[in-house]
C-alpha cells in the first residue's frame, strides 16, 4: 500500500509540472497584459472582504468569547484531521463531589463575612493615618453595619436603655457618634453595676489604638457577655422574645471569643489562639456559618503543626459544604509540601511527574480554577493591600484576604512557590472555554468584577478574571485588513508604480517554480515532456 501511495503521489507531482510548464506561457502574458485599474479593483475588494470578515469576527467574539475561525477550526476541522476535542469535561474530571455542585442553585455574588477581617481602630485606621487612604469603601461598611444590626441586636433591646442606646449606635455612619453612644451604653449600665457587651464590642473594634487595648476591651466584653448568656440560656424556651434573646447573646459571646482568640493571635500568642478557637468550635458546632476554622488553619499553619491542618481539612473539605481560597490552596500546600523541597522542571521535563507531583500539581489546579487571582498576589506578581471586612469567593477580594494572612506559610515551604509558579497557569488550559462549563467546580461567576469593585478601594487595581484577550484571527484579521485597505490606497493614487511593483511580487513569487521548471526541461527529453504535455 505504501509503494502504490508513494507512486500515486509522484504521478501527480509529474502532472502537476506539466500543466504548471503548459500553462506558464499563458500566465506570463495574462500579468502582462493588466492594466492599473484591475490592480485598483482587485486591492478595493480584498480590502473590502477582510473589512467585512473582520467586523463579524469582532461581532462573534464580543458575543461568544472566541473567534468564529477559531470554533470552526476546533470543532470540525480537528477531528477530521484526527485530534480530539478536550472542551467538554468527561465524568472522571469531576472529582471531590465538585460535580453535585453543578446541580446546585448557586449564589454567584454572594458576600461573605471575612473570617480573618482586621481592627478598624487598631489597624485600618492607623493605616488611613499613615498613607492617607481610605482601605474600607462605603459599600464595605455599611455591609458591616447591617452585621452588627443583624448579631448584636434583638426586638427587646428597647427593654433596657443601654441596649436601646446600643441599637441606635451600630445604625450612625459617623464613627464618633458610634464611639460617644457606647461611652454613654457603658456609663448607663455602671450605674446599674454591670457593663454592656455590646459596647465594649464597639469601642475595641473601633476606639483602641493598638491590639492590646482592643484585647483589654474583649475581656471586659466576655464578662458581661458570658453573664447575659447563661441568663438568656434559661429562659430560651419561654417565648420567642426570648429565644432571640438568646440567639443575640449567643451571636456576641462567639464573637468576642473569635476576637479575643485574633487578639492572642496577632501578639504572638498563637498556641493558646488555638486552644481557644478549638474551644469555642467544641461549644458551638453548630455555628460553621462564621468560618472559624479558617481562624484555626491560618493559627496552625504559623506553628507549622500540618498534622493538624490535614485534620482540620479533611473535616472541612466535605462534598457538603462551600469551599473558600482558604481550604483550596492549604490543601494545595500541604500536597505542595510534600514534594517541592526537590521540584525541578527540567527533571520533571525529563523524566515526567511522579505520583506524588501529579497529586501536587492536579491540586494547585483545583485550588486556581476555584480561585485564580491568587497566584499573582503568593507570586508577588501583584501588590497586596489590606483585606476588606468582607469578601466574595472566588472573586479578587477574597484572593487578597486568602494572600495577606498566608504568603507567609507558602514561603516558609521551600520550594512551593516555585511550584505554584510553574504549574498554576496551566490550570487554564484544562477549563473550558467559554465559561458556560466548569470543570472541578461550577462556571466561574461573571458578576465578580462589579462586586469587587465596591468592596475594595478605588486605588486598587481590580483583578479581572477571564480577561477576554483578542485571538490570533482576530488579531490576523485585522492586520490584513489594514495592509489591503493601505494597498488599495496606494493602489488608487499611483496604479503605474503599484501594477509594476505586483508584477515583480508575481515574478518573485514564481521564481522557484520557474527554476524547478528549467531543471525539469533540462533533465527530461524534449520527446517525452512533449508528449507529456500533449496528454
Amino acid at each position: 500500500m505504501s509503494t502504490i501511495a508513494w507512486s500515486w503521489t509522484y504521478f501527480w507531482t509529474v502532472w502537476f509540472f506539466v500543466i504548471y510548464s503548459d500553462n506558464l506561457t499563458k500566465v506570463s502574458m495574462f500579468l502582462n497584459t493588466l492594466t492599473p485599474k484591475f490592480y485598483v479593483a482587485l486591492t478595493g475588494t480584498s480590502s473590502l472582504i477582510s473589512g467585512l470578515i473582520l467586523i463579524f469576527e469582532w461581532w462573534y467574539f464580543r458575543k461568544y468569547g472566541t473567534s468564529f475561525i477559531e470554533q470552526v477550526s476546533v470543532s470540525h476541522l480537528r477531528p477530521l484531521l484526527g485530534g480530539v476535542d478536550n472542551s467538554s469535561p468527561t465524568n472522571s474530571n469531576t472529582s471531590n463531589g465538585d460535580a453535585d455542585s453543578n446541580r446546585q442553585s448557586v449564589s454567584e455574588c454572594k458576600v461573605w463575612r471575612n473570617p480573618l477581617n482586621l481592627f478598624r481602630g487598631a489597624e485600618y485606621n492607623r493605616y488611613m493615618w499613615v498613607t492617607g487612604r481610605e482601605p474600607l469603601t462605603y459599600y464595605d461598611m455599611n455591609l458591616s453595619a447591617q452585621d452588627h444590626q443583624t448579631f448584636f441586636t434583638c426586638d427587646s433591646d428597647h427593654l433596657r436603655p443601654a441596649d436601646a442606646i446600643m441599637q441606635k449606635a451600630w445604625r450612625e455612619r459617623n464613627p464618633q457618634a458610634r464611639i460617644s453612644a457606647a461611652h454613654q451604653s457603658l456609663e448607663l449600665e455602671e450605674l446599674h453595676g454591670c457593663v454592656c457587651a455590646t459596647a465594649s464590642i464597639l469601642l475595641a473594634e473601633e476606639e483602641a489604638t493598638t491590639i492590646v487595648e482592643a484585647e483589654k476591651l474583649f475581656k471586659q466584653a466576655l464578662k458581661a457577655g458570658e453573664g447575659c448568656y447563661r441568663r438568656s440560656q434559661q429562659l430560651q424556651h419561654h417565648g420567642a422574645q426570648y429565644e432571640a434573646q438568646h440567639r443575640r447573646d449567643t451571636n456576641v459571646l462567639v464573637y468576642i471569643k473569635r476576637r479575643l482568640a485574633m487578639c492572642s493571635r496577632k501578639l504572638g500568642r498563637t498556641r493558646e489562639a488555638v486552644k481557644m478557637l478549638r474551644d469555642l468550635m467544641k461549644e458551638f458546632p453548630l455555628l460553621s456559618m462564621f468560618n472559624i476554622h479558617e481562624n484555626l488553619l491560618e493559627s496552625l499553619l504559623e506553628l507549622q503543626n500540618y498534622a493538624d491542618v490535614q485534620a482540620v481539612l479533611a473535616k472541612y473539605d466535605d462534598i457538603s459544604l462551600p469551599k473558600s481560597a482558604t481550604i483550596c490552596y492549604t490543601a494545595a500546600l500541604l500536597k505542595a509540601r510534600a514534594v517541592s523541597d526537590k521540584f525541578s522542571p527540567e527533571a520533571a521535563s525529563r523524566r515526567g511527574l511522579s505520583t506524588a507531583e501529579m497529586n501536587a500539581v492536579e491540586a494547585i489546579h483545583r485550588a486556581v480554577e476555584f480561585n485564580p487571582h491568587v497566584p499573582k498576589y503568593l507570586l508577588e506578581m501583584k501588590s497586596l493591600i489590606l483585606p476588606p471586612e468582607h469578601i466574595l469567593k472566588r472573586g479578587d477580594s477574597e484572593a487578597i484576604a486568602y494572600a495577606f494572612f498566608h504568603l507567609q506559610h507558602w514561603k516558609r515551604v521551600e520550594g512551593a512557590l516555585n511550584l505554584l509558579h510553574c504549574t498554576w497557569e496551566g490550570t487554564f488550559r484544562m477549563i473550558p472555554y467559554p465559561l458556560e462549563k466548569g470543570h472541578l467546580f461550577y462556571p466561574y461567576p461573571i458578576c465578580t468584577e462589579t462586586a469587587d469593585r465596591e468592596l475594595l478601594p478605588m486605588f486598587h487595581e481590580v483583578s479581572v478574571y477571564p480577561k477576554k484577550e483578542l485571538p490570533f484571527f482576530i488579531l490576523f484579521t485585522a492586520g490584513l485588513c489594514s495592509f489591503t485597505a493601505m494597498l488599495a490606497l496606494l493602489t488608487h493614487q499611483f496604479p503605474e508604480l503599484m501594477g509594476v511593483f505586483a508584477k515583480a511580487f508575481l515574478s518573485t513569487l514564481f521564481a522557484p517554480l520557474n527554476f524547478i521548471m528549467e531543471k525539469v526541461e533540462s533533465i527530461l527529453p524534449s520527446s517525452l515532456w512533449h508528449q507529456l504535455t500533449r496528454i
